[in-house]
């Protein structure tokens, strides 16, 4: 079911839900200027045979509300507009899964409204932590030397923006989605270019867009929320990642409490065809993990043991 929420003062979001009704919520969670449907139809349908799952439009994508020239706005925002997605679906609590600047918004999320999240998902995303990160062999490295994103994807990303006409656009989302894909993958550009088609009809044009690139970026670090939270969190590393390359997957395990780590074969920062069912596999056992052990919780004299259902065991770092 696809409808648009109020998430404020002349703010309207698009939102698709799926699945069904009385399921755990799944909120998708997607990157920086990206639609919803950046979330491909057959992993949504896969986390769909046992949740609902709820995709959006951030503001200034998509269907939703374009307005940051005349509304300027912090990322921190967008964090907050997931909640009010929640509110208007009627959803207390949900799994959230969040890619590239959403893996971002989940941490927030994570942060500040714990109440509200049942497991959290990374991908493809940073630590909002200043927290070294330790080496394998006990030497640690400062968050801010970290790698960068590849050299590639710099370039593509200093050229000015400039309209060149639907098909033009079209072809330079593709070789984006070629640089993001990493070189693990053979990169099925007629995949890709479907995808964007779709996501161009959707959104009913071609400019590509900017905002997201302008907003305020400050007020996002959340080191000592991380290091103390409980609720369970999955980050999934990606070897060919170009955008947060290794070890940032590693980094992001270390600095939030109790973290897993899995990793999927061949994935860069991107969602193509060979990712789906293993990533799907990933999240749905987190899930899984999750409400298993809230039913664990409950069975035991006095209830359950801590927020967001992890025992001592299961918030135990595990990095594979």
């Amino acid at each position: 079911m696809e409808r648009f929420v109020d998430v404020a003062p002349g703010v309207r979001l698009w939102v698709e839900d799926r699945g069904a009704p009385d399921a755990p919520a799944l909120l998708l969670v997607m990157g920086a200027l990206a639609s919803g449907l950046g979330w491909p139809e057959e992993l949504v349908e896969s986390l769909a045979e046992r949740h609902r799952v709820i995709r959006y439009d951030h503001r200034d994508t998509g269907r939703s509300t374009r307005s940051f020239d005349e509304q300027p706005y912090p990322l921190t925002a967008l964090a907050e507009d997931g909640m009010r997605v929640l509110d208007a679906l009627g959803v207390e609590r949900a799994h959230l899964v969040g890619m590239s600047l959403g893996g971002m918004l989940v941490q927030l999320t994570v942060a500040d409204r714990p109440e509200r999240v049942l497991s959290a998902t990374l991908i493809g995303t940073g630590a909002l932590s200043s927290v070294p990160y330790e080496r394998p062999d006990g030497t640690r490295l400062p968050a801010e030397e970290l790698p960068g994103a590849s050299p590639a994807l710099l370039e593509m990303w200093s050229r000015p923006v400039e309209d060149h006409g639907p098909e033009a656009e079209l072809e330079r989302r593709v070789e984006h989605w070629r640089a993001l894909g990493g070189d693990r993958i053979p990169f099925d550009a007629s995949y890709a270019r479907e995808q964007e088609r779709r996501i161009i009809a959707h959104t009913g044009h071609h400019h590509a867009g900017t905002a997201h690139a302008r907003a305020d970026t400050s007020g996002m670090d959340r080191t000592e929320a991380l290091a103390q939270t409980e609720v369970p969190t999955l980050v999934i590393s990606a070897p060919a990642e170009p955008v947060y390359p290794p070890p940032h997957a590693h980094h992001i395990a270390q600095a939030v409490r109790g973290a897993r780590l899995v990793e999927i074969p061949g994935m860069g920062h991107a969602l193509p065809r060979e990712v789906h069912a293993p990533l799907a596999a990933a999240i749905l056992e987190h899930t899984g993990r999750t409400h298993r052990t809230e039913r664990t919780d409950q069975a035991r004299p006095g209830g359950r043991t801590a927020p967001g259902g992890a025992d001592a065991a299961s918030r135990t770092p595990r990095h594979t």
